[in-house]
């Protein structure tokens, strides 16, 4: 057996590089996609609520596309590092460390308001849960692969700046 490979494949297999949990995140997205429009209305949506709601999906939308383009080349799909990577403390990652996760987090609660569904605001406390441990394992590949993660954490935020 070659020192790149386990008994279930390479190192840098789906599954390795977190592979399970974006298969989950994306079950938890679709399912707040379909769940908010397709129930019924169980939180009033006055005005004032789908102001927040709209002002909450342009917050997740500016994160999103924030960390997009400030990661660049960074950019992978799955949480583990790519091989010979960078870490990225600029832009949008010097308010925080996962602005893609608070993308989300955004405009799951943005989208649920919107709709005013209480099952699409359960789904999105289930996804922010979900993407907080995310977060926490793909942290713990970060620091054995950048020496001077655990300086930046110490700096940084992970999802809200200047509160988690």
């Amino acid at each position: 057996m070659s020192e790149n490979s386990t008994p279930h494949g390479s190192q840098d297999s789906f599954v390795a590089r977190g592979g399970v949990w974006v298969v989950i995140q994306f079950v938890l997205m679709v399912a707040l996609l379909l769940a908010a429009p397709m129930s019924d209305e169980s939180i009033p949506i006055a005005d004032v609520t789908k102001a927040i709601a709209v002002l909450m999906l342009l917050i997740g939308a500016w994160f999103g596309i924030r960390g997009v383009r400030d990661l660049g080349q960074q950019r992978t799909a799955l949480p583990k590092p790519l091989p010979g990577g960078q870490l990225v403390t600029t832009g949008v990652y010097a308010l925080v460390r996962h602005p893609l996760y608070a993308s989300l987090i955004w405009l799951g609660f943005g989208w649920a308001l919107m709709f005013g569904s209480g099952l699409a605001l359960v789904i999105a406390l289930l996804q922010l849960i979900f993407l907080d441990l995310k977060a926490r394992r793909e942290e713990r590949w970060l620091r054995d692969h950048f020496a001077d993660y655990p300086d930046y954490a110490a700096r940084v935020k992970r999802f809200l700046p200047c509160v988690y």
